[in-house]
């Protein structure tokens, strides 16, 4: 059922989960490490957010992304959901 939400092969899905999900991890390190500069506060919040959003679109090549938003949407889900997108923007 996973690899019926897209026409991408598993390998090419695994092969950009994991491109995403590294570039994530790197945006928010280098977010981190950039906190300490001048004006450092400013690029910390946009590396940051850049990568938690390739980490959530990195999910969405595994599951698809109607799969993806439905279980965020889940009301076991909802406010967590909610939480993370208003701390995003």
């Amino acid at each position: 059922k996973v690899l019926d939400a897209s026409t991408l092969s598993f390998g090419t899905r695994v092969r950009w989960f994991a491109i995403c999900f590294v570039t994530g991890i790197l945006c928010s390190f280098l977010g981190t490490a950039l906190l300490w500069l001048p004006k450092g506060i400013k690029l910390f919040a946009v590396f940051y957010t850049l990568g938690n959003i390739a980490a959530l679109a990195s999910t969405c090549f595994l599951m698809g992304p109607v799969k993806q938003l439905k279980a965020m949407f889940d009301p076991k889900r909802l406010i967590a959901t909610i939480v993370m997108l208003v701390n995003i923007l």
